[in-house]
């Protein structure tokens, strides 16, 4: 199953909003999702082995390089609140977010 983690810089504001937005996508789409979490770039960068997927703001995107190397998809986002954009990167990041 698929495991998606959002990260900011800090791990407390900006990330959980994304969580909020992503549980809202999961829900309207139906998307088959066994865990998300939150947390701060430096946090994330020690656990992204451990989800299919990691969302952050763009300019973090390099610092997950070695996550990346290692087969997790990272998908930087323009506007982090944008349900609409999140929607499209995760529908064309590869990754099939209905198989259960």
């Amino acid at each position: 199953m698929v495991s998606i983690l959002a990260c900011c810089a800090n791990g407390t504001g900006t990330s959980l909003m994304m969580g909020m937005t992503l549980d809202k996508i999961i829900r309207t789409k139906g998307y088959k999702i066994e865990k998300t979490g939150h947390c701060s770039i430096s946090e994330g960068r020690t656990v992204a082995e451990n989800y299919t997927i990691v969302l952050c703001p763009m300019n973090f995107v390099r610092m997950f390089s070695e996550a990346q190397e290692k087969g997790v998809k990272v998908i930087g986002l323009r506007n982090v609140m944008s349900q609409v954009e999140m929607t499209e990167k995760l529908e064309n990041c590869g990754v099939d977010l209905r198989q259960e």
